[in-house]
């Protein structure tokens, strides 16, 4: 255990690996105004409120980056918040938007973020994208999702993610589209286990049939399917929460009570992410569900995220080291990246006091 208390500062120093961050819901209030404001100016026809106002902030920002011109300044700010907050390998998810009215299509919108990625500066912060398929797309949607990650895999798409409304939809109708994508070299990660709607033995079971690299959030588990995983060791990768789960109520308790608590002491590799808003009906009242995997909305950054779980499970510097050491495990992208990772994590280690 440290004998140095960890700080702010310290977290946002660590080389940290930000592996569940959707694009939409990473993008800052600041920058989400900023983009409404310009396009007012240019248009004003533009009838979408002002986004420091207007609710639900997630479907401001869908309707706000419709134009090539406004997802490349979003992409391009989403990347410079990250790299300042000390994350030094970036995988970014977004589901493929097309935008008629503004000649987008869902290609055009793919590629244009990747430009961005691409452009970006890869010596201090690599960056990956993988594209997003919606509980609420019919198979063939999903397909044409796979499709287009398959197009752009040697430009930077590493994997196919299964995402939104925990309500919605019937994963079993995506098990061609996300076999297709293990087919062809793609990784795989899953929402899963969000709401105890979405956590029956039945889904959970037919999403653990596809294989998965990675499964996010891992919330309501029941005992047995906790055992099956935690079997899995290093071959799966937990994407956690914390903040979101605490204040969202998602969890019974507060921090120390969050489930960090249990899968850090299995062999699984972790890695912890961001926050993230979404919205959707539950019963008759509107939840508001803040999830760890996005920064922008709920403004909670990674390395607050860190700071939070040395502060409540009792963690030194050198623990979290250790925890950024093993999310290096479930990278995506290959080895390469994963060598650079333990290297300058080793690095770190040697330059600071423990």
């Amino acid at each position: 255990m440290a004998n140095i208390p960890v700080s702010l500062d310290f977290t946002k120093k660590l080389p940290k690996v930000e592996l569940h961050a959707h694009l939409t819901g990473s993008i800052s209030v600041a920058t989400l105004h900023d983009v409404w404001l310009d396009r007012k100016n240019k248009d004003p026809a533009f009838s979408l409120e002002d986004p420091n106002i207007a609710l639900p902030a997630e479907k401001v920002s869908y309707d706000v980056f419709t134009n090539t011109e406004s997802i490349r300044y979003a992409t391009n700010q989403v990347l410079r918040d990250f790299e300042a907050d000390g994350v030094r390998y970036l995988e970014l998810r977004t589901t493929p938007r097309e935008s008629i009215p503004n000649n987008v299509t869902k290609k055009d919108y793919v590629s244009t973020v990747l430009e961005c990625i691409n452009a970006f500066d890869r010596e201090k912060m690599s960056t990956y994208l993988i594209l997003s398929v919606d509980r609420r797309n019919t198979p063939a949607q999903a397909m044409e999702t796979v499709d287009l990650a398959i197009k752009f895999k040697d430009r930077g798409v590493v994997g196919v993610d299964l995402c939104g409304n925990p309500l919605k939809g019937d994963v079993s109708l995506f098990r061609d589209a996300f076999h297709k994508a293990k087919a062809a070299g793609l990784k795989i990660t899953l929402h899963f286990a969000e709401v105890p709607e979405s956590s029956t033995q039945e889904e959970l079971l037919t999403l653990l049939s596809y294989e998965p690299h990675r499964i996010g959030h891992v919330i309501n588990v029941p005992d047995n399917i906790k055992e099956a995983i935690a079997k899995k060791g290093k071959n799966i990768g937990l994407e956690l929460c914390l903040s979101c789960n605490v204040h969202a109520k998602l969890i019974p308790g507060s921090f120390g009570d969050h489930h960090f608590g249990y899968w850090k002491n299995t062999e699984c590799s972790i890695s912890i992410c961001v926050c993230h808003v979404c919205y959707f009906l539950l019963g008759q009242r509107l939840m508001c569900i803040v999830k760890t995997d996005d920064v922008g909305i709920f403004q909670s950054p990674i390395s607050n995220e860190y700071l939070l779980i040395a502060q409540h499970f009792n963690l030194g510097r050198d623990d979290l080291i250790q925890l950024s050491q093993g999310a290096v495990d479930s990278i995506f992208s290959g080895q390469t990246e994963k060598d650079r990772m333990r290297r300058l994590l080793s690095e770190f280690r040697r330059g600071v006091d423990l």
